[in-house]
């Protein structure tokens, strides 16, 4: 995990450095359409179709997007109290929501629960994907667009029909040649990197006396306190399995994705703000979950 976690960092300060040589040069935006319209496709679609879905831990998927979207509709109303900029608000909402499930989660349930955690985090991961580029989306483009418009932006996002397109394919078994696996391989590795890059760019632009502190406050305190601890309530009531529950939690109390980045560009809403956000969190994080790792363990 260690090796997976230096080269996640090799290659954000890859794009830190494309800044610090290129600067203007490097065409943040256009790095960002790359990623969402052409490479991202890739990767969802050969993260959906690589291991077989097992409809029989359905369960996993439902109760993760009941919690989340429960805390969505409680966090739209809570946010016009909070703050009065639109943009904010909708950042708010649903940055603290659409966590690191997968590049962090799966190989954090290996660690934690063994590899009978895989099945689990993979369904979640893929309950995840559709907030993502569905509510994400929605949100995020919320901030520049009415509401019609940015209903638009969902269905014209080709990450999610990708991920639909997936999930067919995945449950019918349908058999994919091997020359076209290899060339969805290489353009998932290929967003992999653009990703980590596109956040080391956004990364460099970030200075401290820019990173909104009233956002910040209250997206981690959502993150870290609010949300599990709802996660905890709800699951202390339901009958189900303690490794699912444990599993549960972790999935909820991952750091902000770097996927937040992505949307935030495209839209323009406050990129530069959910770049601090994403980094602020992942610092965060490294101590807060020694911290709850009995919790983790003791259910």
């Amino acid at each position: 995990m260690l090796l997976s976690l230096l080269s996640v960092y090799f290659f954000v300060l890859l794009g830190v450095l494309s800044k610090v040589f290129f600067k203007d040069k490097i065409d943040s935006k256009t790095v960002t359409l790359l990623s969402v319209y052409f490479l991202q496709p890739f990767l969802t679609f050969w993260g959906l179709t690589k291991e077989k879905i097992d409809s029989s831990l359905i369960e996993a998927p439902l109760i993760y997007l009941a919690i989340v979207l429960s805390m969505l509709f409680v966090l739209y109303f809570v946010s016009f109290l909070i703050f009065s900029n639109r943009k904010e608000r909708n950042v708010f909402t649903i940055a603290s929501l659409i966590g690191n499930t997968g590049n962090l989660g799966i190989p954090l349930g290996i660690a934690l629960f063994g590899e009978i955690s895989i099945p689990y985090t993979t369904l979640i991961n893929i309950a995840n994907v559709f907030v993502v580029y569905s509510f994400g989306t929605y949100f995020y483009s919320r901030g520049n667009f009415d509401a019609l418009k940015s209903l638009l932006n969902v269905v014209k996002i080709p990450i999610l029909w990708a991920a639909v397109f997936a999930i067919i394919v995945n449950i019918y078994s349908f058999h994919i040649p091997s020359y076209i696996e290899n060339s969805l391989k290489m353009g998932a590795y290929a967003s992999i990197v653009i990703q980590l890059m596109l956040f080391g760019i956004y990364l460099y632009s970030v200075k401290i006396k820019s990173i909104n502190l009233k956002l910040t406050v209250f997206t981690v305190i959502v993150k870290f306190i609010v949300l599990p601890l709802v996660t905890y309530a709800v699951l202390s009531y339901l009958s189900i399995e303690p490794l699912l529950k444990g599993i549960l939690l972790m999935s909820l109390m991952m750091p902000l994705a770097v996927a937040n980045i992505n949307l935030a560009a495209l839209y323009d809403s406050l990129p530069k703000e959910v770049t601090a956000l994403i980094f602020i969190t992942s610092i965060l994080f490294l101590g807060y979950f020694m911290l709850v790792v009995p919790i983790l363990k003791g259910f």
